[in-house]
């Protein structure tokens, strides 16, 4: 049985026929699904449909691409959430320079302000590190958490090494099924197997087999498993130990779950 690490359960595409997605996860093999948050519209989004679903955990935090809304108290109301709910991290938080969008210096204030949350309630983080994994390093020196996720990893293997040792494990999905797609494939075959996790991002970063026809859905794990085990030479069924075991490592609330 497969975790899918970051599927965003609570959009319409994946909500609007939830059972059927988990319904068709369990068939597929995939048991337990974490659901991160973007921000305070949809806290209570996540909160609803993982108390719904037993396979289900989430994190709670705010995404550097949704930051228009962003205001005063914000910081706060996380806190409050955090205290009254089950969050399994704080996520998905993080930095984003590959879109412009000409907020670095408010992504940068915020993404911090979460780790020292993070730290505050001793969770580790989901973190977006798209185009700013030097810059993510740099603020992970600053507040040291408890590890985590460094989400659809596509980064060098030194800045991989530096997460890793860090105690961040390294999401790997849909994007390495592509035939161009050489140096994801190559991170993924090379790094220490230990500091890996699968996911989905669901709806989004469809695997190549679906192309932009069809919705991802968390089930699609099953399948990006296969290819990974294909890049390593592995066999599916130990492999789903020892990233079920990583996962669980990077989110030990999630080891609730998995017994």
């Amino acid at each position: 049985m497969w975790i899918d690490s970051h599927c965003h359960m609570d959009n319409v595409l994946l909500s609007h026929n939830s059972q059927k997605v988990i319904s068709a996860c369990i068939t597929e093999g995939v048991e337990n699904i974490i659901i991160p948050s973007i921000g305070k519209e949809n806290f209570d989004k996540v909160i609803k449909i993982s108390s719904k679903y037993k396979q289900c955990a989430y994190a709670l935090g705010f995404h550097p691409m949704y930051l228009s809304g962003f205001e005063d108290g914000d910081l706060d109301l996380l806190e409050h959430y955090l205290i009254k709910n089950d969050a399994v991290a704080v996520g998905e938080i993080g930095l984003d320079l590959f879109v412009k969008n000409n907020n670095q210096s408010l992504q940068e204030d915020i993404f911090l302000s979460q780790l020292k949350i993070a730290k505050k309630f001793d969770l580790p983080v989901i973190m977006h590190v798209r185009g700013a994994i030097d810059l993510v390093l740099k603020n992970l020196r600053k507040i040291k958490v408890r590890g985590g996720i460094a989400h659809a990893f596509n980064g060098s293997f030194q800045q991989a090494d530096q997460l890793i040792q860090l105690g961040f494990k390294l999401g790997f999905g849909g994007a390495m099924t592509y035939p161009r797609s050489k140096h994801i494939q190559a991170l993924a075959k090379n790094l220490p197997i230990e500091a890996i996790v699968l996911e989905t991002d669901s709806p989004d970063m469809p695997p190549e087999w679906l192309g932009n026809n069809e919705n991802n859905q968390p089930k699609e794990l099953v399948r990006i498993a296969e290819f990974f085990c294909y890049l390593r030479g592995l066999e599916p069924s130990k492999t789903a130990d020892i990233i079920r075991v990583n996962t669980i490592e990077a989110i030990p609330k999630l080891g609730e779950l998995c017994t």
